[in-house]
């Protein structure tokens, strides 16, 4: 379903994601982990891409399979970083000709191996261009056909609760955001964070930007302490409060009871959010379906429509 149908037929998303599996095992994993999941009947869910695009085949392969399978609605990452235009257009063609609805675009991150990349070769050289490429391509379908939804793609952004770490300046990093807006994103997912506090901040300088579109909140529960040197490697800048902290350190030695602490703080976040009327909750389930099927067990429910169900129709 195209994203603004989305959000205009449910008061609030849930959403997973997903990264391409590189081996046999974890694809077997992987399609265990969805086979869990897909019960919770969630709007859609995303797919992550390798840096500078080095997965690009694995998250094409995955996207088209679980199109093509039908129990999941696909929404594949797709970034600047090593591209030139023509790529971009031919992995378009592609999606759209497997009925693909939503894209999420990214900036993205040179590969680990390519520190020295010069950026200035890509085509695009921020997101928001990307958006903009996305958009002309949107009215291209929309004149031409080529896409089963003649709007083409609904378009996703990133957002960052707690800054984006190569934009200290807050001010122009709620200036990047709006750019990629008005370039034609019609919602942003934001980076994982763990005080709610951050989000609602986050929110509320968006509107004061005049930023309007659908915002979801990014949700990865901790499993245990050594999952928070992980996260910070993972996504720099994360901030982990003190509370969590000191809960996560009074389970130190007991793995099991940690990794209760951690479902607990992620269900509380979610349930906060949910009464603070959030417009949809991203989980980053790393390929793993316990924590959030935990989650969903602690707020009370089997699967997201009981969470916040559609939109009552206009009498």
């Amino acid at each position: 379903m195209h994203a603004r149908d989305l959000f205009n037929t449910y008061t609030a998303t849930f959403s997973f994601e997903f990264f391409p599996p590189k081996t046999a095992e974890a694809a077997e994993q992987l399609y265990q982990t969805i086979s869990e999941l897909q019960a919770l009947n969630p709007q859609f869910v995303s797919v992550t891409y390798g840096a500078g695009g080095s997965t690009r085949d694995l998250t094409h392969d995955l996207v088209v399979r679980l199109k093509r399978e039908g129990k999941l609605d696909p929404c594949p990452h797709l970034t600047c970083v090593c591209h030139q235009e023509p790529e971009i257009r031919s992995i378009l063609e592609r999606y759209a000709q497997a009925g693909i609805s939503n894209i999420l675009a990214l900036g993205g991150d040179a590969p680990k191996n390519m520190a020295a990349f010069d950026r200035s070769k890509d085509a695009f050289q921020h997101a928001s261009d990307l958006v903009k490429f996305l958009r002309t391509f949107n009215d291209e379908v929309e004149r031409s056909g080529g896409h089963p939804d003649k709007r083409g793609f609904g378009i996703g952004v990133a957002g960052y609760p707690e800054g984006h770490p190569g934009t200290p300046n807050r001010v122009k990093e709620m200036d990047f955001l709006k750019a990629k807006v008005d370039a034609g994103a019609d919602y942003i997912v934001t980076q994982l964070f763990f005080s709610n506090d951050d989000f609602y901040d986050f929110r509320d300088r968006c509107g004061l930007a005049g930023i309007d579109v659908p915002i979801v909140a990014g949700i990865m529960p901790l499993t245990s302490s050594s999952g928070i040197s992980r996260m910070a490697e993972m996504a720099a800048g994360t901030r982990f409060p003190a509370p969590l902290i000191r809960a996560m350190n009074r389970a130190a030695g007991d793995v099991d009871a940690q990794r209760r602490v951690g479902i607990h703080w992620a269900t509380e976040q979610c349930r906060d959010l949910l009464d603070h009327n959030v417009r949809g909750i991203h989980f980053y389930t790393l390929n793993r379906s316990t924590a959030t099927r935990e989650i969903y067990q602690n707020l009370g429910v089997k699967e997201s429509t009981q969470l916040m169900p559609a939109r009552r129709a206009a009498r």
